[in-house]
């Protein structure tokens, strides 16, 4: 029983120094955090998105407050959080580009199929190790709702097959683009023309498998009188920070997989 007793000392007494230790550590390499920083963090609202570039609202706050960070990069924050940030800079608050998740992808159950019938977890990034989920375009929404479930906004729904995105109530905070295991969910900016579709199939293949897909046949590019669209692998793109939003690919688009993502009020 003495024996016992005497490793239990020896452990609470190793345990006991090793804390003081510990404590003593960090009030010696602590670092200073900058009252600017703090002020900043408590203006930006904790999504922790990581659309700024940065390692979370803490790391922008970091660089915002060292003078290495570009402002007005916080989209979920939105002009007002810019506002806030200008105040404690003291300098004049940056605009922040108003963008939205985007889905590309129009392969709803009116437009394609499936090539089997999945019963596996109802997981994205399950269903997407065997044969991409089963759908006949392999570039496709699968539909789980792996976008939907980080959502903090509840603006992602999943109806007829796809996701598809509530543009009042998105942040464009990009958990969502991070959690697609196909990679089919981008930001873009409000007004922009945005293609519904990320098939990278030659044109006839496209066609086969939806009817709502990008063919690459280049009629957008040819319209575009802004150098905003191209068309690389057989599958249009457009730059959202180039275009215009005046209409004209859409109208150009035979497949009609081409649409101005205006504003929701």
């Amino acid at each position: 029983m003495t024996e016992v007793l005497i490793a239990v000392c020896i452990v609470a007494g190793i345990g006991l120094i090793a804390g003081i230790i510990l404590s003593a550590a960090s009030v010696a390499l602590s670092v200073p955090v900058d009252p600017k920083q703090e002020l900043i963090r408590d203006c930006l609202p904790g999504a922790n998105c990581g659309a700024c570039g940065y390692s979370g609202c803490d790391g922008y706050a970091s660089a915002l407050a060292r003078g290495i960070a570009e402002q007005g990069l916080c989209t979920p924050g939105g002009n007002e959080t810019a506002q806030k940030i200008a105040e404690i800079l003291g300098t004049d608050a940056a605009s922040v580009r108003q963008v939205t998740a985007a889905v590309k992808c129009n392969g709803s159950c009116e437009h394609t199929d499936s090539i089997f019938v999945y019963q596996g977890a109802k997981t994205c990034a399950t269903a997407n190790q065997l044969f991409s989920g089963g759908g006949k375009c392999s570039f496709s929404c699968i539909g789980l709702g792996d976008c939907a479930a980080v959502c903090t906004e509840d603006a992602i729904n999943i109806s007829d097959g796809i996701a598809s995105v509530d543009r009042i109530k998105c942040k464009g905070c990009g958990k969502c683009v991070t959690a697609c295991p196909k990679g089919i969910i981008e930001l873009v900016g409000i007004n922009s023309a945005f293609v519904s579709c990320s098939s990278k199939d030659k044109g006839a293949i496209t066609r086969k498998n939806c009817t709502a897909g990008c063919i690459g046949c280049m009629m957008c590019v040819k319209a575009c009188e802004f150098g905003a669209v191209s068309v690389e692998n057989n599958l249009a793109h457009i730059n959202s920070s180039i275009c215009t939003g005046c209409g004209k690919c859409v109208e150009a688009c035979k497949m009609n997989c081409i649409s101005i993502l205006v504003p929701c009020s």
